[in-house]
């Protein structure tokens, strides 16, 4: 395990960034299942980092179908302390345009119920706040990166996540911007929610693909997010290496909420559910 170790969780482009040495693939196994891929340990100008395709390599995966206990849990084990995701998004308002960055600090949770989202459960108590999702001096750390790329970016909001895979049909982005949410996506919850369980600390790089449909013009295709994604990769690229940079010469200690989180005490526990909570409190 390798301490305070940098994980990217995020889309397969990753693996196209110029210069990046992979130095081995982990196959982990969890208490809670498999994770979307292998686990990618690589390098980048001397920086070593952790890197899971939250869909899988193929892009085979589902947003409801992420198996995201096991993917968190699975770059905890492996040392994780500062997770930085990388999400496509649709913006909710004007400001936030396509090929434009948005970096949340909150989370709305549309989803329907389907994703187990804790690692809490079954014999085990435990409650963390997740009053603020994000930690904010990692998202300090993207928006200093983006600036140094020289992107457009957009700091602060929420991001409201939905089911999906269906995008929204025009009434509920209607109802979605009422909510005030500043970007949509399908991925990040319970995702953060979990980083906060396992003591991560956890922040987004919202690539803005398009304006959901909330816009008359709009209507928010497939053949149109594809055409924004492929400048949106690029950038993300940039602000990969700039952040990797930046965060492993200022690694800064995390506010864990997990500290106090479990009420269970251990003489109640199975040994599994004992080693659960010591990889979770690493």
């Amino acid at each position: 395990m390798t301490e305070k170790a940098i994980g990217i969780i995020g889309g397969s482009g990753v693996y196209n960034i110029e210069g990046i040495e992979i130095i081995k693939e982990h196959t982990v196994e969890t208490p809670f299942g498999t994770p979307s891929d292998k686990v990618i340990q690589a390098k980048l100008n001397g920086v070593e980092f952790y890197f899971l395709p939250r869909h899988g390599r193929t892009h085979g995966v589902l947003p409801h179908e992420v198996n995201y206990c096991a993917n968190i849990y699975a770059l905890k084990s492996m040392g994780v302390e500062y997770l930085l995701s990388v999400s496509a998004v649709g913006s909710l308002k004007e400001e936030c345009p396509p090929g434009s960055m948005v970096l949340p600090d909150q989370f709305i949770d549309w989803t329907k119920g389907g994703r187990r989202r804790t690692f809490f459960g079954e014999g085990i108590v435990g409650h963390v706040s997740t009053a603020y999702p994000i930690d904010m001096k990692l998202q300090k750390v993207i928006e200093k990166a983006c600036a140094g790329a020289d992107v457009p970016h957009h700091v602060g909001g929420s991001y409201i996540c939905i089911e999906g895979p269906q995008f929204s049909s025009k009434a509920e982005s209607h109802i979605y911007r009422g909510f005030g949410a500043t970007v949509i996506g399908m991925t990040n919850v319970p995702e953060a929610y979990l980083a906060k369980e396992a003591g991560m600390a956890y922040a987004t790089l919202a690539m803005v693909t398009d304006y959901d449909c909330w816009r008359e013009e709009e209507h928010c295709s497939v053949e149109e997010i594809l055409k924004v994604m492929k400048k949106n990769n690029e950038s993300a690229q940039s602000i990969i290496k700039l952040a990797l940079n930046d965060l492993n010469a200022n690694k800064f200690d995390i506010n864990k909420e997990n500290t106090f989180a479990i009420m269970t005490p251990e003489e109640a526990m199975t040994p599994e559910q004992i080693e659960i909570c010591r990889v979770l409190k690493k």
